[in-house]
């Protein structure tokens, strides 16, 4: 049996564990997966105290830099981008990866989209940073919008070939310019961005966020005529690598994700 968690904190609002149920079924195999409220500072005894019996964990904020240090085994990725969402359990190791670089990838993808072109990303964290490295060699410019230059210096190790460029949120030209916005902050952090927005835009919105369904940002964006993609297919695609990962089986991403996005979208209306 599968047996794994998403951890992180705050945590009760996760889909994950809908997500991955919904997965396993599909599959044909029995699961347990729930969600365990780990706050920072606190994972490296949360893992002294698990069982052998532990498939692994997904891992949200604020956990996806501090599992690096916690961690046997990081894949060449995740210390690359100093971001791992994935545990893996192997008798008494823990290999730490990433699946949120292939899951931005994938969530364009699943819109015949990619990141050609102009890429504006806000935030600066690690999921801009997963973001960065989904969109490097592909974008031409990759922009870095964040509140201060802090940060800079970890997202220039996500970027190995496009050309890579800081601003700060005062640059609100740049939302005209850019073919791909990528939002990457915490809910309500960016909404004084919204005012700035085009009037007719032309680029495509990414939110990562999926709470509150819609996103402010989402309906401004969208309320103008542009081109939005939501929170959802994000973590639906890298929650379908977790799976694959969790349960060795390799299965067709396209039907797994309209099934994952269904029960999703149905849990998601019903609570709003």
């Amino acid at each position: 049996m599968i047996k794994a968690a998403v951890l992180g904190s705050p945590i009760s609002h996760s889909l994950s564990p809908l997500l991955h149920t919904v997965a396993y079924t599909e599959l044909g195999l029995e699961s347990d997966y729930t969600r365990i409220e780990v706050k920072s500072g606190e994972l490296g005894a949360f893992l002294l105290s698990c069982q052998g019996s532990w498939t692994g964990f997904s891992l949200t904020m604020p956990l996806k830099e501090e599992v690096l240090s916690l961690a046997t085994e990081n894949s060449e990725l995740a210390a690359r981008i100093r971001s791992a969402n994935t545990l893996l359990h192997s008798d008494a190791n823990w290999s730490a990866s990433t699946t949120d670089v292939a899951g931005f990838t994938h969530a364009l993808g699943f819109h015949n989209l990619d990141a050609r072109g102009e890429v504006l990303i806000i935030g600066g964290g690690a999921t801009a940073r997963a973001a960065a490295a989904a969109c490097d060699g592909v974008a031409s410019t990759i922009t870095v919008m964040n509140r201060s230059e802090s940060r800079f210096d970890a997202i220039s190790q996500s970027v190995e070939s496009s050309n890579l460029v800081f601003t700060t949120w005062s640059d609100h030209a740049a939302f005209e310019t850019a073919d791909l916005i990528i939002s990457t902050t915490p809910e309500g952090a960016s909404d004084s961005l919204i005012p700035y927005f085009p009037t007719k835009p032309t680029g495509v919105f990414l939110d990562v966020l999926y709470k509150p369904w819609p996103t402010k940002s989402l309906v401004a964006w969208s309320g103008a005529g542009g081109q939005t993609i939501d929170g959802l297919d994000l973590l639906i695609h890298q929650g379908i690598d977790q799976v694959s990962l969790f349960s060795g089986h390799i299965f067709e991403r396209a039907p797994m994700a309209s099934i994952m996005r269904e029960a999703a979208l149905k849990m998601l209306k019903a609570s709003t």
